[in-house]
C-alpha cells in the first residue's frame, strides 16, 4: 500500500496494518532521492526531531512520533548480518542507523513501535536507465525473502 507523505495519514494506514493485518514483519520502501544506484537497508527508527513539515504543510506535535515512547527502537532484523549475507548484482547495499527526521524515519518508528520491532526499512534510489522497476523489484524480492527467513529463525 502506498502511504501518503503527511505525517498522520501515514500514522493512521501504519496502525492499521498492525492491528488488522497483525503481519509477522512489515517492510516499508521509501525513496532516496539523493542516490543513484544504492539500496540503504535501515537498522532503527527514531522518536523525536520531526520539524519537517508534511505534504500539507504540518508536522508531528512536539516533532515526535509517539509521546512518551523510547527515543529509538531497533528492528528485530539484524540489518547488518543482512547487508553482510545479502548482495544484489548491480547496485550497492549499504547500512544506516538514520532513516531521516521525515516520513520515512517516522513511518519507521511508528511501525517498529506498534509492530515491537517487527518491521524493516529499505531506502531505494528513484528509477532510471540503471536502476529499472524490474530490477529494483527483484533486488527488494532478494532482500525481503532474505527477511523473512531471519523472522523464520527467531519464531524457531
Amino acid at each position: 500500500m502506498q502511504l501518503p507523505v503527511v505525517y498522520q495519514k501515514a500514522k493512521e494506514q501504519v496502525c492499521k496494518i498492525w492491528t488488522t493485518l497483525q503481519p509477522l514483519l512489515t517492510v516499508h520502501v521509501g525513496l532516496a532521492s539523493s542516490t543513484t544506484a544504492l539500496i540503504i537497508l535501515e537498522q532503527c527508527g527514531k522518536n523525536k526531531g520531526y520539524q519537517e513539515r508534511d505534504a500539507r504543510g504540518f508536522h508531528p506535535e512536539g516533532a515526535c512520533c509517539v509521546p512518551g515512547g523510547p527515543e529509538k527502537i531497533e528492528s528485530t532484523i539484524n540489518m547488518k548480518t543482512l547487508w553482510k549475507n545479502v548482495s544484489v548484482e548491480g547496485i550497492d547495499i549499504i547500512l544506516s542507523r538514520d532513516a531521516g527526521r521525515y516520513i520515512c524515519d517516522y513511518t519507521y518508528y511508528t511501525s517498529l513501535y506498534y509492530g515491537n520491532g517487527r518491521a524493516a526499512f529499505i531506502h531505494v534510489p528513484p528509477l532510471s536507465e540503471l536502476v529499472t522497476a524490474e530490477f529494483l523489484g527483484k533486488a527488494l524480492q532478494t532482500i525481503i525473502l532474505a527477511m523473512l527467513e531471519k523472522c523464520g529463525e527467531q519464531r524457531e
